[in-house]
């Protein structure tokens, strides 16, 4: 029996950009009335996964920044743990030498060298405004940072990038890719997986009673690691690889199909 239901929100809760389905919002109050906790589990910064939680119209935990952050419904942290400052520093050095996008967040704002074509491209799709500081503002600003991101303009690009920032940095920061041209660092060992055994830990809830749903590379783990993992129609090969359900398209409403499958 399914006592607590992680879900991914882009691609997996709603298509990237757009709003959740009205089958999908009432999947997830038909849950809470069943007595399920969900939880929404994000790459997103807290403020900006807020606004959907707000879709759901029923009080849901948030886990953000990849697992870094998860604040109860009433907004009270629960679990919080920030990149080191010299990682920061480091790779901020390391991209401004490249000549690569880096974006930062701290106290749930974003920050930005510039206020580029990937910022205005990001803005839109993640719905937040970011603030340009240079790249001497991202280096006065390395404490409480839960992570850093890079855009690229292809995934092919995305790719290239994520493979000379793991030979350089991996081993010392985690390192994900949460959509085909958004990377990802935070600190090592943070991650989704991690966040939900937190969570259920203080409630709880054994292993075997918890749903992870996803489709992208940062919901790998958590999708491998819990009792009933469920990959989305729409995921990535190498989740839909590992996982041991698989549910239709965002688009078709797979979310609401994994709910009365495995949980109703």
């Amino acid at each position: 029996m399914i006592k607590l239901f992680v879900t991914d929100i882009d691609g997996t809760l709603l298509p990237t950009g757009g709003t959740i389905s009205a089958k999908n919002i009432e999947a997830v109050q038909a849950m809470i009335k069943a007595g399920v906790k969900v939880v929404i589990a994000t790459g997103r910064m807290h403020s900006a996964a807020l606004p959907i939680a707000a879709q759901l119209g029923v009080s849901v935990p948030i886990i953000s920044y990849n697992g870094a952050m998860i604040k109860s419904s009433s907004g009270e942290i629960i679990h919080e743990q920030y990149l080191d400052e010299k990682n920061v520093l480091d790779l901020i050095n390391f991209f401004e030498g490249y000549g690569w996008h880096l974006q930062s967040y701290s106290d749930d704002v974003l920050y930005v060298p510039e206020h580029n074509d990937l910022v205005k491209f990001y803005e839109t799709v993640i719905k937040v405004k970011a603030v340009a500081v240079g790249w001497d503002g991202l280096r006065e600003r390395t404490k409480n940072i839960p992570k850093l991101l890079m855009v690229s303009d292809t995934p092919e690009e995305a790719l290239r990038k994520f493979n000379e920032v793991e030979k350089n940095f991996g081993g010392q920061v985690e390192i994900t890719r949460s959509a085909p041209l958004f990377t990802e660092f935070m600190s090592l060992g943070v991650s989704k997986a991690g966040a939900i055994k937190i969570f259920a830990d203080k409630f709880q809830i054994a292993n075997e009673e918890i749903l992870a749903i996803g489709d992208s590379y940062n919901d790998l783990q958590m999708i491998t690691s819990v009792g009933c993992g469920v990959a989305m129609g729409n995921a990535v090969d190498a989740v839909k690889k590992v996982s041991p359900h698989i549910t239709d398209t965002c688009e078709n409403d797979g979310f609401a199909k994994a709910v009365y499958d495995y949980v109703l």
